[in-house]
């Protein structure tokens, strides 16, 4: 009976567990402004995406507080309507002073309050949700950012990495004075040649999807920082595979399972000769 009972409650602490390990996710919820809320305040959220060295996933949750009688949260599609707080053509609209925004695709979202005066005052969010997938979003030169630096610094930095198909390159820079031109091949990326662009890209924070297998070339339209180093070559392989274990998600619990079946075996009675 002892014995019995030893077996019992083992077992039921296990399957606790793993029905708490099973139901637990890495999704994770986030107060925007943490005490502040969302309200007005220059710059307030901006620092708050950059504490602590937050990274947005797919399923991670965004909660808005806020008095809804003067306020709400408006996502809109994209840079241009984040920097000057244009509504006039939402994602969607929310406007009940609690809303949770769960965040379901990669990629950067934008979120402002319709109440002009407020927003230029500085109540928008801007948050990089990250794929949940093996996928990286690489930040091109890292805290330097993409600016003139050295003229080795980029070709440097690419050689220090692995790329493959479903990374992404995040270029951020100062869009008065800069911009990001996916060009064609190795000659036009030599003599910084901006005439026939794959792509163009200004908003000062562009999100490259690196889709293919190959060689991708991106360079400045400002000639002088060009030449002067302000270019990337990236080699992008093919994605990665996945290693994949039939009948069961995780090797891990298969190994645990096999672990409490053979302990459990151990109290089985055995048969006298």
């Amino acid at each position: 009976m002892a014995i019995g009972m030893r077996i019992f409650s083992f077992v039921f602490v296990m399957m606790m567990t793993f029905a708490v390990l099973s139901g637990y996710s890495s999704a994770r919820v986030y107060k925007v402004g943490d005490s502040d809320g969302w309200t007005a305040k220059d710059d307030v959220y901006y620092a708050w995406t950059e504490a602590d060295y937050k990274e947005f996933h797919v399923g991670d949750s965004l909660v808005f507080e806020y008095d809804p009688s003067i306020n709400d949260v408006t996502h809109v599609s994209g840079a241009l309507e984040y920097e000057f707080c244009d509504y006039s053509s939402p994602k969607a609209v929310y406007n009940t002073g609690h809303d949770v925004v769960t965040l379901t695709e990669p990629g950067f979202h934008y979120f402002i309050t319709s109440n002009q005066a407020q927003c230029i005052l500085g109540q928008k969010l801007e948050v990089l949700v990250q794929d949940p997938s093996r996928r990286k979003n690489y930040k091109v030169g890292d805290s330097e950012g993409w600016k003139v630096y050295d003229s080795d610094f980029y070709n440097k930095w690419s050689e220090e990495k692995q790329f493959h198909v479903g990374d992404a390159l995040l270029f951020e820079y100062a869009n008065q004075v800069n911009d990001v031109y996916e060009i064609n091949g190795d000659l036009e990326f030599m003599t910084c040649d901006p005439t026939s662009p794959v792509a163009v890209h200004k908003t000062g924070h562009d999100l490259v999807r690196l889709t293919e297998p190959g060689v991708r070339y991106f360079i400045t339209s400002e000639s002088g920082s060009c030449e002067a180093g302000l270019k990337l070559r990236v080699v992008v392989g093919p994605q990665p595979k996945a290693v994949a274990y039939p009948n069961f998600p995780k090797k891990v619990d298969l190994s645990a399972m096999e672990r409490l079946n053979n302990w459990l075996q151990t109290f089985k009675p055995q048969p006298h000769h």
